[in-house]
């Protein structure tokens, strides 16, 4: 895919046999709460969030573009987030935005073919499958819809049938993954296993990007030449990471790379050192509390 402007250069159209789709009205959104006996949500100590940032700014003062991250580590609560002010073009990784709105709007068992589509467009980034369920929530209308009564503000769809062109800041990706993943969110447990069995085997030619922070993982990436910026890449990654016994929820967005191998490198260096420090400052945060 490449964008122009806002704009897919090549559009997106609907496979063959896909055409006229049913359309999913997602009921409102259940309120968000969180399972008894989570540790309270917090944001990291001063110290360690000045480290954390220091350690980032210096890796990203040798690289091209612009990347911003965010983190939330559901084991003990503590919640990063770095340089998002200002959004990115997600890409395919709107495809787990599209995917979540699909999922709330069935809230029950997918037929056959929907569970084709789902599949193809999560583990084999497929763009055709993508279009047809972007249609069916809704497009940009209704998917903006969802999100808005999740609670997360600042994703813009990609207007007509452009999802590709979705604009978000990393912690309203990984506000995505939280309500498509926790068991206090509005999924029935169910469709939270299905979304997490598509993202845990996607093809291993797109299993790069947040999966280089280690354990065991479930991600979506996105990577897109961008003409609006010459050419330079797009290129994404959001997932669910189990480390050392921490559950990490994490979305790297970044742009302006001048290949996708050096933006791919880019995003994996950063997954992996926002994890490492984070556990890091939680564990001796927490030994500090202690003793």
């Amino acid at each position: 895919m490449r964008v122009r402007g806002i704009s897919l250069v090549v559009a997106l159209l609907a496979v063959a046999g896909c055409a006229n789709p049913s359309t999913v009205v997602p009921p409102q959104a259940a309120s968000f709460g969180r399972p008894g006996g989570v540790v309270v949500e917090s944001v990291l100590p001063v110290a360690a969030r000045r480290a954390l940032d220091r350690t980032l700014d210096r890796y990203l003062r040798e690289r091209p573009g612009r990347a911003a991250l965010a983190v939330y580590d559901r084991t003990t609560g503590a919640r990063y987030s770095y340089r998002e002010r200002t959004p990115f073009v997600l890409a395919s990784v709107a495809k787990v935005d599209i995917l979540l709105a699909f999922l709330l709007g069935k809230q029950g068992e997918l037929s056959a073919y929907e569970r084709t589509l789902t599949s193809k467009m999560i583990r084999e980034s497929d763009n055709d499958c993508a279009h047809e369920l972007y249609l069916t929530i809704g497009g940009q209308k209704g998917l903006t819809r969802v999100l808005r009564q999740l609670g997360v503000e600042h994703t813009w769809p990609g207007p007509g049938l452009y999802w590709g062109t979705t604009r978000s800041r990393p912690s309203d990706q990984v506000k995505v993954l939280e309500r498509l993943t926790d068991p206090a969110g509005p999924l029935p447990a169910s469709d939270r296993r299905y979304a997490l069995k598509l993202m845990s085997s996607v093809e291993p030619s797109q299993a790069w990007g947040v999966s280089a922070a280690g354990g065991d993982v479930a991600l979506k990436n996105g990577w897109l030449p961008v003409d609006a910026h010459d050419g330079l890449w797009t290129i994404n990654s959001v997932g669910q990471l189990g480390v050392d016994g921490h559950d990490m929820l994490i979305a790297v967005l970044s742009e302006r790379s001048p290949t996708m191998e050096t933006g791919i490198a880019t995003v994996e260096r950063l997954a992996k050192l926002a994890v490492d420090g984070l556990t890091r400052s939680q564990t001796t945060f927490t030994a500090a509390q202690v003793f």
